[in-house]
């Protein structure tokens, strides 16, 4: 079992950065593939990042590439999402996720892929 704690949530003006946190406990919670997704009011939830268990590899959606990147330190259990010149439309609850990497697809950019998942942390970009 593996437990997922996100952080750094908040409002922030557009043009602005945020770095979010997940933070891992558990059993080998390190060695998970992770992922970061986002659901915004009336819409589904939203893949937005991906990164090995190794952190070697990444995966973004269009949206965000070029403005988000996810980063691990495995000797703190944590996963990163520093995002960049934000907009409004990044405007969401922005989730975090993990999945054993034996078995599972490279890149997993659907939610149920993943076996384990946080409870959240909103995000408001506005001016």
């Amino acid at each position: 079992q593996v437990q997922l704690v996100e952080s750094g949530g908040g409002l922030v003006l557009p043009g602005g950065s945020l770095r979010l946190s997940c933070a891992a406990s558990g059993r080998t919670s390190s060695n998970y593939n992770m992922g970061w997704f986002r659901q915004a009011p009336g819409k589904e939830r939203e893949f937005v990042a991906a990164i090995t268990w190794t952190g070697d590899s990444t995966y973004y959606s269009d949206s965000v590439k070029g403005r988000f990147t996810i980063s691990r330190d495995n000797a703190k259990n944590t996963v990163y999402l520093q995002m960049n010149t934000l907009k409004p439309e990044d405007t969401a609850v922005y989730y975090c996720a993990a999945v054993p990497p034996y078995g599972s697809k490279w890149p997993e950019v659907q939610g149920y892929g993943y076996r384990y998942w946080g409870q959240g942390t909103q995000v408001t970009v506005s001016s």
